[in-house]
């Protein structure tokens, strides 16, 4: 038997009125994911989907498992010198992040946002 941490109690999980906020929060008019799913489709979707993706996301932490895409991205050549070779490119991350996805990150953040701590200063290692 592995150790895993405490177990989740009633007020760390995920309910539905928390995925109904996240939702009605979330900016309209961005591009979707690479599944083609927008927000809009979840801001206008049927009353049990927020209920529905509660539990996923409950699944989800009680299993410790999210699934890999909800990190996919693809990279693209940037040019960033006027000569053309390939050492004058480099590449960039473009993460086409299922909105579900953005979701679920939501949520972690209204819910663990105790627990998070920020700061402004950002350390770069070289």
């Amino acid at each position: 038997m592995r150790y895993a941490g405490h177990v989740l109690s009633e007020s760390c999980m995920f309910d539905a009125e928390l995925v109904q906020n996240v939702i009605k929060k979330m900016k309209r008019g961005k591009a979707g994911g690479h599944d083609g799913i927008m927000i809009e489709h979840l801001q206008f979707s049927h009353y049990l989907l927020p209920c529905t993706l509660a539990k996923l996301f409950n699944v989800m932490v009680i299993n410790e498992h999210v699934t890999p895409c909800f990190g996919e991205s693809f990279t693209v050549p940037v040019q960033y010198c006027k000569t053309v070779t390939v050492d004058d490119f480099r590449g960039i991350a473009i993460g086409l992040s299922p909105v579900i996805s953005k979701v679920f990150e939501h949520c972690i953040l209204e819910r663990f946002s105790d627990y998070f701590v920020t700061s402004d200063n950002l350390e770069i290692c070289s």
